[in-house]
C-alpha cells in the first residue's frame, strides 16, 4: 500500500531535501535530449527561504513526513504563479504533482485571485500537455502581463528557450472546477 501523502508548508530544515528532489526530477529530461534542463541548478536555499517566508513553498510528505515533492509559487501580475513543481521520480505518476497544483488552486481561490499562471516546455509530456490536462491553456504573447513577460525574459536569458516554451493560465473565475 502506498504511503499516505500530506500537503503542508515546507520547513527550513527540508531545503536540502527539496533541492535533491529537484535534481532527481530533472534527470528524465536527459532521456529526451534536454541535458541542459537536467543540469540546471535547483533553487538555492535563499530562494527557497524567500518562498517559504511569503507562504509560497509547499511539500507533499510521505507517511514518515519526508518530502517527496514540492511546489513553489509567487504572485505575478496579481495572479498566483506556479514557479516550480517537482516530484521525486520514485513517487512520480501517482497524482502527487496534481494534488500540489490543486492545493495551489484552492489557496488562490481563497485569496481571491482570478487565476494561476505558469511557464513550461510546450512539447515535454510531463510539462505542457500535463498542465493542459489540469485545465491550463496556452497564452498568446499579447495576453502576457508585464510580470509574466519579465518571467519569460529571465527564462530566455538563462537559455531555457532552446526548446519551445509557453506561458499558461488556469482561469478561476469562469466556473473552473
Amino acid at each position: 500500500m502506498p504511503d499516505p501523502i500530506t500537503i503542508r508548508a515546507a520547513r527550513a530544515d527540508e531545503f536540502a531535501a527539496l533541492r535533491a528532489i529537484e535534481d532527481a526530477a530533472g534527470e528524465p529530461f536527459r532521456d529526451i535530449g534536454m541535458d541542459a534542463v537536467a543540469d540546471d541548478a535547483p533553487p538555492s536555499s535563499v530562494v527557497l527561504a524567500g518562498a517559504a517566508e511569503r507562504g509560497g513553498l509547499w511539500v507533499a510528505a510521505d507517511g514518515d513526513d519526508r518530502p517527496v515533492a514540492y511546489l513553489m509559487d509567487d504572485v505575478v501580475d496579481g495572479e498566483a504563479h506556479l514557479d516550480q513543481v517537482s516530484v521525486h521520480p520514485t513517487h512520480a505518476r501517482r497524482g502527487i504533482g496534481a494534488r500540489l497544483v490543486e492545493h495551489l488552486v484552492d489557496r488562490t481561490r481563497a485569496a481571491g485571485r482570478p487565476a494561476v499562471t505558469l511557464t513550461t516546455y510546450v512539447d515535454v509530456p510531463w510539462n505542457g500537455p500535463y498542465y493542459a490536462r489540469l485545465g491550463f491553456r496556452t497564452l498568446a504573447d499579447d495576453e502576457l502581463g508585464p510580470g509574466l513577460r519579465a518571467v519569460r525574459r529571465a527564462e530566455t536569458a538563462r537559455g531555457l528557450d532552446r526548446w519551445p516554451r509557453a506561458a499558461m493560465r488556469r482561469d478561476l473565475t469562469a466556473g473552473d472546477s
